[in-house]
C-alpha cells in the first residue's frame, strides 16, 4: 500500500508540478519578451511618429521643439507648402526614375551573371568567383570611381547613380546560392524539350527566383532611393536634384526660398518633417507587397556549403 502511495506521489511530481513550473516560467518569459519587444518597437517607431507629429504641427509649436507625442496646433500648412512647389515634383520624378530603372536593370544584370556562375560545369568557375569575392574586399576608391564616371560623360546625369550600382558581389553570391538550390532535373527536362539556355533562364530560372529577386529588389530600391552621397558628388544641376539632396538643402537652409517657392512661409522644422514623410511614403507603400518574399528569400539565398 505504501509503495502505491509513493508511486502516486512520484507520478504527480513528474507529470503534475514540473509541467506547471515549466508553464509558469514560459509565461513569465513570454511576458518579459513581449514587454521588451514592445519597448524596442516604441523606440524604433518614435522617430517616425515624431516627424509625422512635427509635420502636422503649427509654426509656433514646431519652433518650440521638444518631444512630439501628438501634433500641436494641428495643421497641414507644411504639406501644402511642400506640395505646391514644383521643385519637390522634379526631385520626386528623378528619384523614382533612378529607383525603378536602377532596380530593374540591377536585378537583370545580377541574375544573368549569377545563373552561369551557379553551373558546376562552367569553365574556370572558381577563378570567376574569386574575382567577384575580391571586389568585396578591395575597391578602386572614391577618386578613381569619380574619374571613371567623368570619363564616361555621366556627370550631371541620373545614369551616374544607376550604372555604377548595377551589380554588387554580395547580391550575386546570394542569387548563386539560391539557384544552386533549384533541382538540376528542372533544367534537364527543359533541355530535352528543346529549350536553349536563354529560354531556360528567362522562363524557368527567373520565375523560380522570385523570392530572392523580390528580396534584392527591396534592398536595391531602398539603397537607390536613399542614395545621397553619390548624388551629392555627381549631380550639380538643379534639374537633376533627387529627394535626398532636396532634404539636405532644406535642412542646411541653402537657397530655401529660391528652390522651394512658398516653403519660406512655413516653419523650417515642419517643412523638413513634411518633406521627410513624403519621401518615405513610396518605400512604406511597396514594402508590404514584398514582405512575404523577404524572409523566404533571405533564408533560401543564404550561404550553403
Amino acid at each position: 500500500m505504501s509503495q502505491m502511495v509513493w508511486l502516486d506521489v512520484w507520478v504527480s511530481v513528474e507529470y503534475g508540478e514540473v509541467p506547471m513550473r515549466k508553464r509558469f516560467s514560459s509565461i513569465l518569459f513570454d511576458a518579459g519578451n513581449s514587454l521588451f519587444l514592445l519597448l524596442l518597437s516604441a523606440i524604433t517607431l518614435y522617430p517616425l511618429w515624431h516627424e509625422i507629429s512635427l509635420s502636422l504641427s503649427s509654426k509656433a509649436e514646431a519652433l518650440r521643439g521638444g518631444f512630439f507625442f501628438w501634433p500641436r496646433g494641428l495643421t497641414i500648412q507644411a504639406y501644402t507648402s511642400v506640395l505646391s512647389s514644383d521643385y519637390i515634383w522634379v526631385a520626386y520624378g528623378n528619384t523614382i526614375f533612378i529607383t525603378v530603372v536602377g532596380t530593374v536593370l540591377s536585378l537583370f544584370v545580377t541574375s544573368s551573371m549569377a545563373y552561369p556562375l551557379a553551373k558546376r560545369t562552367l569553365p574556370w568557375k572558381n577563378l570567376w568567383l574569386s574575382l567577384i569575392v575580391f571586389t568585396m574586399i578591395f575597391s578602386g576608391g572614391m577618386i578613381p570611381v569619380y574619374l571613371v564616371v567623368k570619363q564616361l560623360g555621366l556627370l550631371n546625369s541620373l545614369w551616374a547613380l544607376i550604372l555604377p550600382n548595377l551589380v554588387t558581389a554580395f547580391n550575386v553570391i546570394i542569387v548563386i546560392n539560391f539557384i544552386r538550390g533549384i533541382p538540376e532535373e528542372v533544367e534537364e527536362s527543359a533541355v530535352m524539350d528543346g529549350a536553349n539556355p536563354i529560354r531556360i533562364y528567362l522562363f524557368i530560372i527567373v520565375p523560380l527566383c522570385k523570392p530572392v529577386l523580390a528580396t534584392l529588389a527591396l534592398w536595391i530600391a531602398v539603397g537607390l532611393w536613399n542614395n545621397f552621397f553619390q548624388a551629392l558628388i555627381y549631380l550639380n544641376d538643379k534639374s537633376q536634384t533627387t529627394l535626398p539632396l532636396l532634404i539636405r538643402q532644406i535642412i542646411s537652409g541653402q537657397q530655401l526660398a529660391e528652390q522651394t517657392g512658398q516653403l519660406a512661409d512655413s516653419s523650417t522644422e515642419s517643412v523638413i518633417a513634411a518633406t521627410i514623410i513624403l519621401s518615405i511614403i513610396p518605400i512604406l507603400a511597396i514594402y508590404p507587397f514584398l514582405q512575404r518574399y523577404f524572409v523566404k528569400g533571405v533564408m533560401l539565398g543564404s550561404v550553403k556549403s
